[in-house]
């Protein structure tokens, strides 16, 4: 079910990525302090990755992330990046370590495979919402209407529906 999720939310933004040209991609959105749509989306990309990278190791420290500049400007390195991702997410669960550090001082917090993917997939939403925001002052651009809403919320929104 969460590998699931993920695929179904990570496919949303490649097939958005799919309609925006890479101006429009890199292009500030003043809006979101002139940050970019593929400043969003590297930064999903690379939270991803970075768990992929260091899941070996154990230990994961999201701040250790590459910050490739080619995944925010180009919209087709971006989508392989994403194919890429979703072809290595089935693996085993098993602990890992969170590494942060905090004014200078260490912090290591359990945790495990699945907990970080679910952190990933609900950070990836947040951006979505985020780029969501960007992408409807662009023209032509189809965005489904739950690209960027929480898992939670869309089964409210059918609960309270009914």
């Amino acid at each position: 079910m969460l590998n699931s999720s993920i695929y179904k939310t990570l496919n949303e933004l490649s097939e958005l990525l799919s309609q925006l040209s890479n101006e429009d991609f890199s292009k500030p959105c003043p809006a979101l302090s002139n940050s970019s749509i593929g400043e969003h989306t590297r930064h999903v990309i690379e939270m991803f990755q970075c768990l992929e990278k260091q899941y070996d190791l154990g230990v994961v420290n999201y701040d250790k992330r590459k910050r490739d500049q080619y995944i925010q400007t180009d919209t087709l390195f971006a989508k392989q990046s994403i194919d890429l991702i979703l072809n290595q997410l089935d693996k085993p669960n098993k602990f890992i370590q969170l590494q942060q550090f905090i004014d200078g001082e260490e912090i290591l917090i359990e945790s495990n495979y699945h907990r970080e993917l679910l952190y990933n997939l609900e950070h990836c939403i947040h951006h979505q919402a985020l780029i969501k925001v960007a992408v409807l002052q662009l023209e032509n651009i189809l965005v489904n209407d739950n690209f960027g809403v929480a898992c939670s919320t869309i089964e409210f929104r059918k609960q309270c529906a009914q």
